[in-house]
């Protein structure tokens, strides 16, 4: 895939159920409700996709390709980590047999009709959804957890070649372990210092809340575009804008929040650059007639500027196998 002079439209999603909220969420009968909510937008999601030829990185929690306990038990880490925050650990959850007595934390199902959609790239969010900046754990655990992901997922016969750190906790120590592990792609942090990678503590201060959903709706770190990388073995894909759900105590203010990713995508378009939208397929479970509309008028607006600009969509292996072409294309050039 080529797209020299043109923009990119990058797409990548953190699929993760209950293993995304279990620290700070009780699984009880309105956590039940939403998460099986959340399942079923994953097909609208994808009938989106498919409808507008969307290439997108569904990036998983090792633990929803298990179909059964014993499966996920026997791919367990060599190594666990030590949080010294108990609710992180989510090796003492109490997990049902499979996916159909526990569709909270496994998702075989779900993983299997999103590989089947064209341009569909299962992509890896930890086995465990691994906290790389909280205390308690090191590039030890880092990396037997990355093995499981990657024997789990090869179980079931997907290949994982790019990653998404859980709760955008980007460790730079820990970028070598990817490369080594053979992943193309990770998911770079949004430029603007309020989304820098920080613990989960540090992310949830009232200020830096208030900056993220302000620049949601208003110009405050200008279109974060990216420029394509080039001359790596593992590409930073960096994020340029979180895909915001839908909000009634801010629904007078939908189109100010469509024109600001339309304007930032727009910028991607006419300089040849990246923009690359993310979200939790979970977030939409709320609102899910909403933000299905939301996200199909954000891929009409992408189908404008692929028609009038040459825009491409991508997924984050895409971005990597261009990495990948750059290097072996300098190294062929060296050597000639």
């Amino acid at each position: 895939m080529r797209v020299e002079g043109r923009g990119g439209f990058v797409v990548s999603l953190d699929f993760e159920l209950y293993w995304g909220v279990r620290d700070h969420r009780r699984l009880d009968g309105s956590e039940r409700k939403r998460l099986l909510a959340a399942r079923s937008v994953v097909p609208k999601i994808l009938a989106a996709f498919r409808d507008h030829e969307i290439r997108a990185t569904w990036a998983t929690v090792g633990f929803l390709f298990a179909r059964s306990r014993e499966e996920a038990l026997t791919c367990r880490p060599e190594h666990l980590p030590g949080y010294q925050k108990a609710q992180l650990d989510p090796y003492v959850e109490q997990m049902g047999r499979d996916e159909s007595e526990d569709p909270f934390r496994f998702a075989p199902s779900l993983i299997r009709e999103i590989q089947q959609v064209a341009g569909q790239e299962i992509g890896s969010h930890s086995y465990s959804h691994y906290y790389s900046l909280e205390a308690g754990q090191g590039d030890k655990e880092f990396r037997a957890d990355i093995t499981s992901a990657i024997r789990i997922a090869e179980n079931s016969g997907y290949r994982l070649r790019s990653y998404v750190f859980p709760r955008n906790q980007v460790r730079r120590l820990y970028l070598p372990i990817l490369q080594q592990a053979g992943f193309h792609a990770y998911r770079g942090t949004e430029p603007a210092a309020s989304k820098a990678p920080v613990t989960y503590h540090e992310q949830r201060r009232p200020w830096l809340r208030a900056l993220r959903l302000a620049d949601a709706y208003w110009d405050l770190n200008g279109p974060q575009t990216v420029a394509f990388p080039k001359g790596g073995r593992l590409a930073r894909v960096a994020a340029s804008r979180y895909l915001r759900p839908f909000s009634p105590a801010l629904s007078s203010l939908e189109s100010v929040r469509f024109r600001r990713i339309a304007t930032a995508m727009k910028s991607a378009a006419t300089e040849g650059r990246i923009f690359h939208l993310w979200w939790h397929p979970e977030d939409f479970a709320g609102h899910p007639d909403r933000n299905i509309e939301f996200l199909r008028k954000v891929l009409n607006a992408f189908d404008k500027y692929r028609r009038h600009d040459g825009m491409a969509s991508l997924s984050m292996g895409d971005v990597g196998r261009m990495s990948d072409d750059s290097v072996t294309a300098q190294s062929s050039g060296s050597a000639n």
